[in-house]
């Protein structure tokens, strides 16, 4: 008689959020002890870039030896089109990723910065994880849109993640507005993100089209050594020439 198989879990690794940038951040500034030791444990993968998961395991072995070597680890990355169009909708598969979680081997699942399936693709993973009986298991490190939110001195009470604003310049700014009239009518903080070469134009885009009195919060690398947060009306950005890192990502928050 077969002794049943015990199912494996899916951890959700947050990673620092210096990745694709240069920082000389210590990867124990930021991450917590007790998810660098199950990051260690783990020999199964699911990521954007093996490249770069590999690096981030490499600085994960210099403080707790990993348990299998990074050359003999089973790293898989999502599709191209996930990246780009996000998994959130259901149109992916993920349960063939999970295969070796029901032959009872844990997997964890990270993102190139933050909290996997936050900003980030991975929500597909998870889901499947659910489907397939699997115990999901989030580990505790940065997330750059609850420290940015907190940051910010806006309503954290009532908030929406709204993703990236349209590239299009007339779209964006009708979008801005939309934004900026459901946060003054409800109190809501609204909070979006943009990539580092769009930095610049997205803030003068919020310049030219919020009202004078609509506070706009704006951190870029958040637990990093080059980490800054500027928080103020309309009115006084205007008034005082600043914006985010142009070499990281950034976080936008608008409220009354």
């Amino acid at each position: 008689m077969n002794t049943p198989t015990t199912l494996g879990r899916l951890y959700l690794v947050p990673a620092p959020l210096d990745f694709g940038c240069d920082s000389t951040t210590a990867l124990e500034d930021v991450m917590p002890l007790g998810t660098l030791k199950i990051a260690a444990q783990l020999s199964h993968w699911i990521c954007e870039n093996a490249k770069s998961t590999r690096a981030y395991l490499k600085r994960v072995d210099a403080l707790v030896p990993l348990q299998t070597p990074i050359q003999t680890q089973q790293i898989t990355e999502l599709p191209r089109q996930v990246h780009k169009k996000g998994d959130h909708t259901g149109d992916f598969d993920a349960k063939p990723l999970l295969a070796c979680a029901l032959q009872g081997l844990d997997v964890g699942l990270v993102s190139e910065a933050g909290m996997p399936a936050v900003a980030d693709p991975g929500s597909s993973v998870v889901r499947a994880a659910h489907s397939l009986g699997l115990t999901v298991v989030p580990l505790t490190g940065p997330v750059s849109l609850l420290l940015a939110l907190a940051a910010s001195g806006l309503n954290g009470q009532n908030f929406a993640f709204v993703g990236y604003l349209p590239q299009d310049g007339e779209q964006r700014s009708k979008r801005i507005r939309e934004l900026e009239s459901l946060a003054s009518r409800t109190g809501q903080t609204q909070i979006f993100i943009e990539t580092p070469y769009r930095n610049a134009a997205l803030l003068q885009a919020l310049l030219q089209t919020l009202q004078p009195n609509t506070r706009l919060a704006v951190s870029s690398g958040l637990t990093l050594a080059t980490a800054q947060t500027r928080s103020a009306a309309v009115s006084q950005w205007k008034k005082q020439a600043g914006g985010p890192n142009n070499s990281t990502p950034a976080v936008y928050a608008i409220g009354p």
